[in-house]
């Protein structure tokens, strides 16, 4: 009796004993993971990098103080500082710092617009305020549709977003109207009001047009372009790939446009591994950005956003020291790709950062960002 139930019983301890050796297992890497990264949180904070509660969360880098300005005046509704800055990137012709500084002025109409009304009928024909009206409009109507996916929009919402944003052509026609003839500005805005309302690809090849024919390498023009051809709005992987690669072959050191090649794959990839960031495309893709963020011109209003994507994809392809580099460049901001898309952006940044920061070797840790 006794050795029959030492037979049927030692299988049974036997199966408990591994049950019990996997949760061991399990418990033990758990420690180690949340040792190790506590160990590079604390890496990263002995570079002066800063923790997920002290990242801002909405914008990519450091606004300049001259729109902190503006932006603090127009609520206070004196809209003659943010009427200047436009007119001065109306002045230099520089119609990549025009559509930057109008989706911010335009942020904040769309919350808030009497100051804008006041410079409308301060200045009737002012393209500026044409200008701001417009992408304003564009941007009240995703507030009114909101963040959330197509299922979780509810269907007064999508009502709403389709009727303010179809009022948005009007505005932007007649931004058209009023703009110097070389500005893009206005068509780059409307190219969003294309990919919201899904209107047909002849309608996005006849802006995309009116865009190349004016600024052929504008770095928000492509971008909005980029997104109407993916398969989420109104195009299909393919279609986005494509246009991307064409994009990035034929643009000029610094123009950033190398960043659009991720930006297609990020959009399309929905694989749980790294496997499809480390083809041969995939480091050529990454090689091609470090030579475009480090031809760019300093002041390029998306040189932040590109270093950002940067940071990402070297970390996945286990380029520490390269990514860490980029990581401390835009340190404290992470309104950017992927973290955007991520249900806490902070964390994820911190994660990535950190993740890099605890492999990377003194001798080759960046300096510590000045603060």
């Amino acid at each position: 009796m006794t050795v029959l139930l030492w037979i049927v019983l030692t299988p049974l301890a036997l199966c408990v004993a591994a049950v019990a050796l996997v949760f061991l297992v399990a418990i033990v890497r758990g420690l180690a993971g949340d040792v190790s990264a506590g160990a590079a949180a604390s890496r990263a904070a002995s570079l002066g990098l800063l923790p997920a509660e002290r990242q801002h969360t909405e914008l990519a880098a450091p606004q300049p103080p001259e729109l902190t300005v503006a932006l603090a005046s127009a609520r206070l509704g004196d809209w003659k500082a943010a009427a200047a800055l436009l007119d001065a990137t109306a002045g230099n012709r520089d119609w990549e710092g025009r559509s930057a500084l109008c989706e911010r002025l335009a942020d904040l109409a769309a919350e808030e617009d009497g100051w804008l009304r006041d410079w409308e009928e301060a200045r009737p024909a002012d393209p500026g305020a044409a200008l701001v009206r417009a992408r304003g409009t564009v941007l009240l109507a995703w507030n009114v549709r909101g963040g959330r996916r197509d299922e979780d929009t509810t269907p007064e919402q999508s009502e709403g977003f389709l009727r303010v944003l179809a009022g948005s052509r009007a505005e932007h026609a007649r931004a058209m109207a009023l703009a110097p003839a070389e500005d893009p500005s206005p068509y780059v805005g409307e190219i969003w009001t294309a990919l919201g309302l899904g209107l047909p690809h002849d309608e996005l090849r006849r802006l995309w047009h009116e865009v190349a024919d004016r600024d052929p390498h504008h770095y928000e023009a492509h971008f909005a372009a980029l997104q109407y051809w993916c398969a989420k709005w109104c195009g299909s992987a393919e279609l986005a790939h494509a246009f991307a690669v064409r994009a990035a072959a034929g643009a000029p050191p610094g123009s950033l446009l190398t960043a659009l090649p991720l930006v297609a794959h990020f959009e399309h990839d929905g694989s749980d591994t790294t496997d499809a960031d480390r083809t041969p495309e995939m480091y050529a893709a990454v090689d091609a950005l470090l030579a475009d963020v480090a031809a760019a011109d300093p002041a390029h209003p998306r040189l932040p956003e590109a270093r950002h994507l940067l940071a990402y994809y070297l970390w996945l392809q286990d380029r520490y020291a390269e990514a860490l580099e980029q990581f401390r460049r835009v340190d404290g901001h992470v309104g950017a790709l992927p973290w955007r898309y991520k249900a806490d952006p902070a964390r994820e940044f911190c994660r990535a950062r950190d993740d890099c920061a605890g492999r990377v070797p003194d001798g080759e840790s960046p300096s510590p960002p000045g603060r």
